[in-house]
């Protein structure tokens, strides 16, 4: 028997392989063991998060440093914000991330950057050093000393703590906090700042501060210069220089500085308030107007602004709003937004605030509210008898009220003008009144 048909033939003729068919099938095969292995595993499961790369903390530092050269003192704390959190455990960028905050006026967050750092490594230098001087500009001049004490002790090679101890002892001098000798301290310390930190911003602002403390302007003005050399972009080296100019009486290159310090840190009513005053110098009272308001606007909660725009007014002959604005100095009152001001006491060794004084009587004496004058007048009797500025022209709203009161009833009572008076611009300048950095 055997069997039959095509199929099952032992003579049947072997079919040739399809070399394509297999080289194609191959080829596929291998394709999907290629994305089954190199994309399939790399995708993520649905519900499991993202896995992002991330920043080494040097690389948040380094654009830091370029943002802090540029001027950006706000961008800059964030990029060190950024570098704190990749790294929390490096005392080194709480410190940096202080410095930055001085600058840019924010003390309290100093203090407490400042202060992490020294948690993380209590016998830190330049920590305690910015901690002084952060604690400095907060009027604690006494923590200040104790601090940067502290400092130099861990380091007498610390030229930065040196530089931010001519500053705490220029400052209690000046409020009558210091010691006798601190003035002489501070010229010591400025210049040992100097000779170890010679490349650095704060020896040269240190040195040029103790320089303008005892009056040394065109000198300090060379310091200051050095220290902007070092970096232009610090809004209140710009401040400073403007300050000095005016103190030298070089009104335009005054206007310049603070108007290069208005542009860094628009947000800051200083230099606003310091144009002010320098236009209202040379009897420029309408632009002086414009940039005491334009300060107000910056902070209109600050007693003292408000009073140096009701000065303004006041060489404007815009008596009522004066006495709006000297009001709110005198009395305390509310600002438009609704916030609280507060009143200022006038004392003897605060001349500025006492142009604010006898001005207001003044103004009330020119809209014939004789009777508030009369009584602010007396207050400058009372508190500042040594003053004679203060004294002569409360006088003079006392004889502006008594000529009111000699008018007859249908007389034009504002149109009395007294003779020549003693102006307020004629004040001595307080030290007090300097804003800082």
């Amino acid at each position: 028997m055997y069997l039959k048909g095509n199929k099952w033939s032992v003579t049947r003729r072997r079919r040739r392989p399809n070399w394509f068919r297999i080289i194609l099938l191959s080829l596929l095969v291998l394709g999907f063991a290629a994305f089954n292995r190199l994309v399939v595993s790399n995708i993520q499961p649905l519900g499991v998060p993202t896995a992002t790369p991330t920043r080494p903390p040097e690389s948040f530092v380094t654009e830091a440093q370029t943002l802090f050269k540029e001027g950006k003192l706000f961008q800059s704390i964030q990029a060190y914000q950024q570098a704190v959190a990749a790294s929390p455990d490096d005392p080194g960028t709480y410190v940096e991330l202080a410095r930055v905050q001085v600058w840019n006026g924010d003390y309290k967050g100093a203090q407490e950057s400042a202060e992490n750092a020294l948690l993380l490594s209590p016998n830190n230098s330049m920590a305690h050093a910015v901690r002084a001087w952060a604690l400095d500009f907060q009027g604690n001049y006494v923590e200040a000393e104790s601090g940067i004490k502290d400092a130099l002790q861990l380091d007498d090679k610390n030229g930065l703590a040196h530089a931010y101890y001519v500053e705490i002892l220029v400052d209690a001098y000046l409020t009558g906090s210091g010691a006798f000798d601190s003035i002489q301290t501070a010229i010591e310390e400025s210049q040992v700042a100097l000779s170890l930190a010679p490349e650095t911003v704060e020896a040269h602002r240190a040195r040029a501060y103790i320089l303008e403390a005892t009056g040394n302007y065109e000198e300090a003005i060379r310091e200051y210069q050095a220290a902007a050399a070092i970096n232009d972009k610090i809004a209140v080296l710009h401040l400073s220089l403007g300050i000095n100019y005016s103190q030298m009486e070089i009104y335009d290159q005054a206007i310049e500085e603070f108007t290069r310090a208005n542009a860094l840190n628009p947000g800051d009513p200083n230099p606003d308030l310091y144009i002010s005053r320098t236009y209202a110098k040379i009897g420029e009272y309408g632009k002086a107007v414009q940039y005491a308001e334009t300060a107000v606007k910056d902070n209109p909660t600050d007693s003292f602004l408000r009073g140096n725009l009701g000065v303004m007014y006041y060489h404007n002959l815009l008596w009522r709003d004066a006495v709006t604005e000297l009001g709110l100095v005198v009395n305390g009152g509310t600002a438009p937004e609704g916030e609280p001001i507060d009143a200022l006491t006038l004392t003897p060794d605060n001349y500025r605030l006492a142009e604010f004084y006898f001005t207001y009587a003044l103004s009330l004496a020119r809209i014939n509210q004789c009777g508030e004058a009369l009584k602010v007048a007396q207050t400058i009797n009372d508190r500042v008898p040594d003053d004679d500025t203060s004294v002569t022209n409360a006088a003079e709203a006392v004889n502006i009220c008594r000529a009111n009161a000699l008018a007859t009833p249908t007389s034009d009572l504002l149109a009395v003008t007294p003779e020549a008076t003693t102006t307020p611009e004629s004040a001595t300048p307080d030290p007090a009144a300097t804003p800082t950095p």
